[in-house]
């Protein structure tokens, strides 16, 4: 009988040690280092509603708005994932031909990667800074704004995570989309 409750005395010490004191600790950490991060990096308007986060996709299909990567999980955060096709299935072939198709991609003006690849969580909040210049004519013309601006507006968004080791440059579509709001509105105001 006493091993047993000796037992039991060590399994609760430790899941109070690993499981509540590690926890507590990594979120310690968290709050004190990266608080934003830690909270979700949710972003909200001025009257406190949350409008989404800057970790997390969201769809957007106006013409008006720049489009994120393809989600395989419909950009649903509960359900993250890949969609484990193969390069061979059908299903991923009709996906991207319908992407191609929707972006009015030609043999002369290739969709970039991204914009035809989902990322392996279906989540991915940012695309190539490329994929954002690709779709700048559009959305410039669906909200009769300036071709010239909207550029502007993507290459002032572009940052690129690695530094300089890093030669790509992203755009958080979110932010993008939030920013054309925003100049739209400067423009009707």
């Amino acid at each position: 009988m006493q091993a047993l409750l000796a037992s039991i005395r060590i399994a609760a010490a430790t899941m109070l040690i690993c499981v509540a004191g590690y926890a507590t600790a990594v979120w310690a950490v968290a709050q004190a280092v990266a608080p934003d991060g830690a909270n979700g990096s949710l972003i909200t308007r001025a009257d406190g509603t949350i409008i989404g986060s800057r970790q997390v996709a969201q769809a957007f299909t106006q013409p008006g708005y720049f489009w994120p990567r393809p989600s395989a999980v419909d950009y649903n955060a509960t359900a993250a994932g890949g969609s484990n096709k193969s390069p061979t299935s059908t299903d991923l072939t009709d996906r991207g031909q319908e992407l191609v198709e929707r972006y009015g991609a030609a043999p002369q003006n290739p969709l970039p990667a991204d914009l035809a690849a989902a990322s392996g969580a279906g989540l991915d909040p940012h695309i190539s800074e490329a994929g954002a210049l690709y779709q700048a004519a559009r959305v410039a013309e669906a909200r009769g704004l300036d071709l010239a601006r909207v550029e502007g507006l993507i290459r002032n968004a572009a940052v690129s995570p690695g530094g300089f080791l890093t030669g790509d440059r992203i755009v958080n579509v979110l932010e993008l989309n939030l920013a054309l709001d925003e100049m739209s509105r400067a423009q009707v105001g």
